[in-house]
């Protein structure tokens, strides 16, 4: 049975996940609409992985007999000034999620649920790559240079290649969920 502290510190984080979703949508609509297609398809490949990671939480905490909450939508910024500002906004976002999973895993660990703690270490692993990635793009667009408008299509060229790339990951993940105890 999963201890209250934890049950509401996970449901916490599906509230965080299913915003990543939504704010990963919202980009890739922006993305879509400025003629970004690589870019698009990349943040779309975010918004379904996002929403997996919802979703092993919620089963998580239903198969350890807690309550997985469905949260309210936020609605996430839907402009942003750049290619630019928006992947320094991915990273950002990216790095606030690394800090909620250490703060799950920080009850998990306090309340002495060793097997929430293990489970809670996919998303630690997880969050190792989605800050690489994410600084992997920056460097992409400092490389090319940000000031080069002829520079965007190279770099959305190279999110296409990832996002493509993500695709394995996506179906890795979902086939990799940590049995629940």
């Amino acid at each position: 049975m999963l201890n209250k502290k934890v049950e509401d510190a996970l449901n916490k984080q599906i509230v965080i996940e299913a915003f990543s979703s939504q704010l990963y949508l919202a980009m890739a609509s922006w993305c879509e609409i400025k003629g970004y297609a690589g870019s698009a398809d990349f943040l779309y490949k975010q918004t379904e992985e996002e929403r997996i990671h919802m979703l092993k939480l919620f089963k998580y905490i239903n198969d350890r007999a807690g309550h997985a909450i469905v949260p309210e939508l936020y609605k996430p910024p839907q402009d942003f000034t750049s290619i630019v500002e928006l992947f320094e906004e991915v990273l950002k976002h990216e790095q606030m999620v690394s800090d909620s999973i250490n703060k799950q895993l920080e009850v998990a660990m306090t309340e002495k649920d060793y097997t929430t703690a293990n489970f809670l270490q996919w998303y630690v692993n997880e969050q190792i790559e989605e800050e690489a990635t994410a600084r992997h793009i920056l460097d992409i667009i400092k490389l090319i240079g940000k000031d080069n408008p002829g520079g965007y299509y190279l770099i959305d060229k190279e999110l296409e290649k990832i996002a493509a790339a993500k695709t394995v990951t996506t179906l890795n993940a979902v086939t990799t969920n940590p049995p629940a105890a």
